[in-house]
């Protein structure tokens, strides 16, 4: 259903996102600001922060608190009958009190159909913004794909996909499996990738004080998560530490999350701690400085359907990544990366082990990571197909801000995924080295 607005007023779009507050969340951050820069009046409902209102200038930001934090089912299901609550309560709050026009809701969890749904009757077309299949997910924190939960997560993000006019999906994969699982044509997927900001390509100056000591230095930032799998790092660490007698490289993992614990917990039990640290939490300005210092980037992830915004992160920087072989690390890498076979640890420890001692391939490397994030992956090439796509579900002219995007990007990006080279992609029975 689509509504064929006649209306004077800036168009205007209310956004949803329940996991994380506006200004914990980049994605939604860089879309807000394309479309207020096009402008469009946009306003978020998210968790209370005391950064939400400032992070993103021109945004009206309707918050709520957060939810008590817990574990296990019970946990989860009031956590997301409460945040449905809210945020309905708030979205007929910003219906009568200043309108919306077009309501994007975003993935995980796939709940705020239950508000999509009486929005279209009303005439307001819905955007799904489809980030991460929250049933890959579960199997990844559990790892089971059967059982009541996993088809209760199936069924929801079916009626999620299904409850929208317009799906955006972050890579190829999860346009697959819009297409699959959820039965949306293609005229209704978008791909509205989630790379850095073209100002963001830069090496800053080095801060020797971050490799703590030693000459080399590694690094992993993100929210650490069972799913991200820190533990195959941490293996591969031990590997090249125990193993491989590597003991001139430090190694630092930027992040906070669930799975944080357990990861100090696993460095512990490795005998790591004088060559890993967690520092946790970090501001952007730290995260930056990290990856300018660093020699090499580690991506543990096994999963094909990730597109992993730290790898993003890595090449704006000039940093070259070692990684495991899943689809999207290969797709927005290409021959910035080495890759280990999904799971080998070895590998990976031999691969970091070998690009430590190989100046030539780093710089190399690095150059041409930033040159496909200049060219295809910044967010500045993202921006005009995600404004064309809500103002063409108004029926309206896309007042589109000036800039590198737009539709002859996504082509050129076609063609250079499908020439990406496996770089340092080995055998899986490879003999430890």
């Amino acid at each position: 259903m689509m509504l064929r607005s006649k209306r004077a007023h800036r168009p205007r779009v209310l956004m949803l996102i329940e996991n994380v507050p506006l200004a914990r969340d980049h994605r939604l951050r860089k879309q807000a600001a394309a479309l207020l820069a096009s402008q469009f009046e946009v306003t978020v409902i998210c968790q209370r922060d005391p950064r939400n209102k400032s992070c993103v200038p021109g945004v009206r930001v309707l918050e709520y608190p957060a939810p008590p934090e817990g574990a296990g089912l019970l946990a989860f299901a009031g956590e997301y009958g409460y945040s449905v609550v809210m945020a309905g309560l708030l979205t007929v709050w910003a219906f009568f009190r200043h309108g919306f026009d077009i309501l994007q809701v975003a993935s995980t969890p796939d709940i705020y159909f239950l508000i999509a749904a009486p929005c279209r009757w009303l005439g307001r077309p819905v955007v799904f913004d489809f980030r991460d299949p929250s049933p890959e997910t579960y199997q990844a924190r559990y790892g089971r794909s059967d059982g009541a939960m996993y088809r209760a997560l199936l069924l929801l993000e079916r009626w999620s996909l299904r409850a929208a006019d317009c799906v955006l999906v972050v890579n190829e994969s999860l346009r697959q499996m819009a297409r699959q699982r959820g039965g949306v044509d293609d005229a209704r997927i978008v791909l509205v990738g989630n790379g850095p900001a073209a100002s963001r390509v830069a090496r800053l100056p080095a801060r020797p004080e971050l490799r703590q000591g030693r000459p080399r230095l590694c690094c992993w930032v993100g929210l650490i998560g069972p799913q991200d799998r820190v533990d195959l790092a941490l293996e591969a660490v031990d590997h090249l530490v125990h193993v491989r007698k590597r003991t001139d490289c430090t190694f630092v993992f930027v992040g906070a999350g669930e799975a944080l614990p357990a990861a100090r917990q696993q460095a512990a039990d490795l005998d790591l701690g004088d060559w890993v640290s967690f520092p946790g939490w970090a501001q952007e300005e730290l995260v930056f400085d990290y990856l300018s210092t660093a020699d090499v980037g580690l991506e543990p992830n096994t999963e094909d359907y990730v597109s992993p915004v730290k790898v993003m992160e890595y090449l704006a920087a000039g940093l070259p990544v070692v990684a495991f072989s899943a689809e999207e690390n290969i797709r927005l890498a290409g021959e910035a990366a080495w890759y280990a076979p999904k799971g080998n640890i070895t590998v990976m420890a031999r691969l970091i082990d070998e690009l430590l001692d190989d100046e030539v391939s780093r710089g190399q490397m690095g150059r041409i990571g930033q040159n496909r994030v200049k060219e295809f992956i910044a967010w500045d090439h993202q921006a005009g197909p995600y404004v064309l796509a809500l103002a063409e579900l108004l029926g309206q002219p896309p007042r589109i801000a000036p800039g590198p995007a737009g539709g002859s990007t996504r082509k050129k990006q076609d063609r250079e995924v499908i020439s990406v080279t496996r770089t340092g992609l080995v055998d899986t029975d490879e003999a430890i080295a």
